[in-house]
This record gives structure tokens, sequence and C-alpha cells, in this order.
């Protein structure tokens, strides 16, 4: 496969780019290291023509969780063109921001303000602001992976310096002020015990988690910290960032029936467009105004009515249920065939995030990097995870895990061997960040 057009732009970005990229996520050295096509010219449903013209099947991460629906959505983008051509920006506002708020608030009873920003990182960090303004509490709890603003780095700062990043590793907090040492505070999933303790020692106010991600809350865990929430007068924010939208139309918090005072949502509310919002009950998000929180961007159209067309597409085509199937058929295919080949693997996640990982000790990122290299000769671009679009058929599925038997039999074979070194055309994947949750 020639991927020199690729390869080539990729080594000068670094020159010219810190990273090469805007995303740690999408750095060619996360997936097959001098091998990946780094860039597309062209993306419909799953597929991806590459700027070498070649033609891959998306089987990994969809636009890092964007396109819920599949690249370059017909319906989606017809309602896009239609707001460029009236103008994307003005002096006044756009009326599509209030149709979405509106919208949002019917799909979430008990919140009755919205606020709007267009990434999911800066709409954390607003949140984050508001309620700090709400409680006047500076220290926040949190669980999970919520972005790269100072506020969550900065439970990566340590007491001494050297110990920097330790808690977290991958993500350095460097250049975030060290006076914020102390004020954010992890705590485990499923353990409500130690987010008690984290406050009865701490002054919080604000607990953020996300609701599920790799696993279910056991235990009436979401109840409890609730529960706990509610005892301090804390507010209490779901990230809903990665999960919202995929399990039912609105969060994954709304199946567990526990609603929180401020609620997060980005990437697939929209498409693959930038959006992000803000739910929160009137008299936390209120606080919003005595707080300076306001960009220009924000006022934009485009992302309010991808937003209002990508929602109504999943709720008209119950587009949930379509990943849930597809989900379960990967996880399911997975294990089956890992079972076959004699591969230790463990399969986590929501079906429409679904996630595997081999558990061969220290050969397990030489496997990963095997496994993508082996995929995308069969012309699939695959990864640890696959994030299920409405585009994704059960016949693609197939065709997929066809591929993936043969990978597997190829590792296999490998590991009999001990000579996976030799079988890699380039140096190992970089190591991912480490979630503490």
């Amino acid at each position: 496969m020639n991927i020199a057009k690729g390869s080539q732009l990729w080594d000068r970005a670094k020159q010219i780019i810190p990273g090469g990229n805007q995303l740690l996520s999408k750095r060619s050295e996360m997936f097959l290291p001098n091998q990946w096509p780094s860039y597309y010219k062209k993306a419909k449903g799953v597929e991806i023509w590459d700027l070498d013209d070649n033609h891959f099947f998306d089987m990994s991460i969809m636009g890092v969780g964007t396109c819920i629906l599949g690249y370059a959505d017909d319906e989606v983008d017809q309602q896009v063109k239609k707001a460029i051509d009236g103008g994307s920006i003005t002096t006044l506002n756009c009326f599509e921001e209030v149709e979405l708020a509106e919208l949002l608030l019917e799909l979430h009873g008990w919140a009755g303000m919205v606020k709007f920003a267009r990434t999911g990182g800066e709409a954390m960090a607003l949140a984050i602001r508001i309620a700090r303004a709400h409680t006047s509490k500076d220290q926040v709890a949190f669980c999970g992976y919520h972005g790269w603003h100072d506020w969550y780095l900065a439970a990566n700062l340590a007491d001494k310096t050297n110990l920097d990043g330790q808690l977290l590793p991958g993500l350095a907090p460097s250049g975030v002020p060290r006076g914020l040492l102390g004020s954010a505070i992890p705590f485990e999933y499923n353990n409500i015990s130690q987010l008690k303790a984290i406050v009865e020692r701490n002054n919080i106010g604000t607990i953020v988690m996300e609701p599920v991600r790799h696993q279910k809350p056991t235990l009436d865990f979401l109840e409890h910290v609730k529960t706990v929430a509610d005892e301090i007068g804390a507010v209490l924010i779901f990230d809903e960032i990665t999960t919202g939208w995929r399990m039912t139309v609105g969060g994954v918090h709304k199946l567990y029936g526990v609603d929180p005072d401020i609620v997060v949502y980005a990437k697939a509310m929209s498409n693959g467009y930038p959006m992000a919002a803000i739910v929160g009950k009137n008299e936390v998000l209120d606080s919003a105004k005595n707080s300076f929180i306001s960009s220009t961007y924000w006022t934009e159209r485009i992302g309010p009515v991808a937003s209002i067309a990508t929602i109504n597409k999943i709720r008209d085509r119950d587009v949930p249920t379509h990943l849930c199937k597809i989900g379960n058929l990967i996880s399911d295919g997975w294990q089956t065939l890992a079972k076959e080949h004699s591969l230790e693997i463990a399969v986590v996640g929501i079906p429409p995030l679904t996630t595997f990982t081999f558990n061969h000790g220290v050969q397990d990122r030489a496997l990963h990097t095997l496994f993508t290299q082996l995929m995308l000769d069969g012309g699939f671009l695959a990864s640890k995870s696959v994030y299920v679009s409405l585009s994704h058929t059960e016949p693609l599925v197939n065709d997929y895990l066809e591929n993936v038997d043969e990978a597997f039999g190829t590792i296999e074979k490998s590991l009999s061997k001990n000579n996976i070194s030799e079988l890699l055309r380039g140096p190992v994947a970089g190591a991912e960040f480490k979630r503490l949750t």
C-alpha cells in the first residue's frame, strides 16, 4: 500500500505544528507509526479515501466519536449548506440556538436552562466555572477523563514537581499554575467510599463524572454519588461528551434514572460539526450570569443547525437501537474469534463504544500495533475501539470480522513463534494516556 503523500505530509506537519496536529488521539504514532495514512481527502458513510487514493472502511473511532450518523450525512449536510448560504454569523443572533435549547430542554425534564460552546473541553471548563460560581467553592472531585483545561490537569500537579503527571500518566501539566494544586481530586468509578472520604477531608463544591464508560455502575453507585452531592450542596455534573446520544436519545444517565445538576454534551450531537451544550437546572445555570463567560464563535449558526438535524434524525431513526445492535455483534465477534485463536482479550465499554484489549502482558502494545497493521492491509482503519455509527451495517461487520479472524490467526502464530517484532513493519504504537477510572 502506497501512503507516500500522507506520510510525507505528516513528517512535514510535525516540523511546523507542535505534535503534528491538534488532537493526541489522531496522531499517527498512536495507531501505526510510519504506516498510518494520516490524512483524508474524502469521506462518506464509513468510507475514507486518503491522499494516495487508498480506500478504507472506518472500523475505528469515527472522527473520535463525532460522526454518529456516519461521515457527510446527506440530511445534516443539506441543512448546514442552507445555513451557510443564509450567512453563518452576523451582528444579530441565529434563531436556531433558541430552537436547539428548547429541543434539549424537551429531552431533559429536570433542566431549565442551556448554554452553548463549540468543543467538549471548553464546555467542561464552562460547566466547572458555572458550578464554582454557584457554590463559591473551588475544590472539584472528579471521576473520568474531562479534557485539557487547567481545572482538570491540576490533578496532575504534585507536592514535588518531579512527581507531576504521575497520577494520570501521559497528561503533562506543564504550564498549569501550581496555585491550583489540590483543587481537583480524582475518585475511582464504583468506589463510593473513596468519594465520601474525599468529601470528608476537603471542601468539595463540584462533583463531576462520566456516568458510564468502560464499566457499568454497581450497587446504585450513581444514586449514591447524587446523594453525596445533595448532602454537601455540591453541583453534580455528568460529562456525557462521549456517551451522549448513543444508548438513548440524550444521555446515558436517563437509563439509570439519575438526574444531575448539569449534563455536558458535544461530539455526537452535531455529527461532525463543532457544537457543545451545557444543560442544567435553572438555579445552577443562572449563576453563569455572575461570571464573565462569552465567546464570538459560540454564536455562529452551523453548530446549532447541525445539532437540530442530527438530534431529530437520531430520534426519528431510533439510532441508539442500531448502535447497540451493531456494537454487540462486534463485541461478540471479538470474543468468539479470540477464543478460537487462543488469545486472551477483555471487551469493555457500552456497545456503541465497544473496546477490546489484549491481555498478554508486556507484548500487548506490540500486538495491538500488529492488529492495526494487518487490518490496514485488508482495507480497514482499525484500532482497539469501534465507535459505531448509523452507517455501520451487518454485512460490513461480517467483512470486518472475517479480517479480524485472519489477523487473530496471524497474531496467534506470532505468539507461538515469538516473532511479533519481525512481523511489524515499523515501531510499536505510542502509549495512550492512562485513565485513573
